[in-house]
């Protein structure tokens, strides 16, 4: 089997491995496609070193197909398709006691904290493993775990129809918040520098600006009688994200913060105090978003073959990382199936 292997910031390999069998209560997985998502570039960058090991499979966007059933494990059929949740919870601390176990204190996150899916075989625990359609495509199956994202983040936002909904950051979490909340009913700006990320947008419905174009809050107030967006996301990661977000919000608006942001920013207070504010952080997503999610693609309610920009072989996942970090693509998938590419 195969395997793309973090060396270190900026360096990535790929190793030939043998496969182990899955051990009791895993499920064995042929992976067909891994997306790489923002967390992987974090990791790619080397700044999340002090999570993830030296020679690490890193990873967790996937689909595939069951390839083996580890002791114990009942109800799987090999070739039965398959994506994972890759949030596994330690159940005692006092998030999980809370019930909040997808934000738990000790999370194994794979991909981060323990082997991910960037290989073409990988044993996960089965209560982990969730059903895909059979008539949906693998390539599009790779996308449910980002659009859980969404959907846990909307939910986040008590998003509801009819809402002025304002998302700063039109990457492909970005772009998928705004495809869930219109499907709530909700009428969303997207605001994006970047003009293929834009153009993927519009190709899709979603109106999307350019900040170094357009006056975001002066837009927001004119479309809103002067009372600003109900919900904005910060998607951006960048400070004069945070700016924006802030500023376009409606008296009581809700800013759902999305980024992960990896220094303190300044924001503006005043103006939270001043319209009564809130500041609400989404971080993971619960079992429930991702069936949730897979329902939405599978229905095609998320155009997800329009937003994957490339496919790459393992062998070229550098510069598969490279190109989602120079921009003006969406998603970029790794494929693994050696055998129909």
């Amino acid at each position: 089997m195969k395997a793309v292997i973090y060396r270190g910031a900026r360096r990535l390999g790929v190793e030939e491995r043998e496969p182990a069998a899955p051990g009791p209560g895993e499920l064995g997985i042929s992976v067909a496609y891994t997306g790489i998502c923002g967390t992987d570039l974090h990791i790619y960058h080397g700044d999340m070193d002090s999570r993830v090991g030296a020679a690490a499979v890193i990873g967790h966007e996937m689909s595939g197909r069951v390839a083996a059933l580890g002791e114990g494990v009942t109800g799987w059929s090999v070739g039965q398709p398959v994506t994972v949740l890759p949030t596994r919870w330690c159940g005692r601390c006092a998030a999980c006691r809370r019930g909040n176990s997808h934000i738990c204190h000790a999370m194994d996150f794979l991909g981060i904290d323990s082997p991910g899916a960037m290989q073409s075989g990988w044993n996960v625990p089965a209560e982990l493993v969730l059903p895909l359609p059979e008539e949906l495509p693998l390539d599009q199956g790779a996308l449910v775990e980002p659009v859980a994202v969404a959907v846990h983040d909307v939910r986040r936002g008590e998003v509801a129809s009819g809402d002025h909904v304002v998302v700063v950051g039109g990457g492909p979490i970005g772009v998928l918040i705004g495809t869930v909340a219109q499907g709530r009913g909700a009428r969303v700006l997207l605001v994006e520098p970047d003009p293929t990320r834009r153009a993927v947008a519009g190709d899709i419905g979603i109106e999307a600006v350019d900040p170094a174009a357009v006056d975001v809050a002066a837009l927001v107030a004119d479309r809103t009688d002067g009372a600003g967006a109900d919900v904005a996301f910060e998607v951006s990661g960048a400070a004069a994200g945070v700016g924006t977000a802030v500023e376009v919000l409606a008296a009581r608006g809700r800013l759902v913060m999305v980024a992960i942001h990896p220094r303190p920013r300044e924001v503006n207070l005043h103006r939270f105090f001043w319209r009564e504010l809130e500041l609400l952080g989404a971080r993971l997503y619960q079992r429930d978003d991702m069936v949730e999610a897979i329902r939405l693609v599978a229905s095609g309610a998320i155009p997800a073959r329009q937003l994957i920009s490339r496919v790459e072989p393992p062998e070229a996942a550098t510069e598969a990382f490279t190109a989602l970090e120079g921009g003006g693509v969406m998603k970029v998938l790794l494929d693994w199936r050696e055998d129909d590419r």
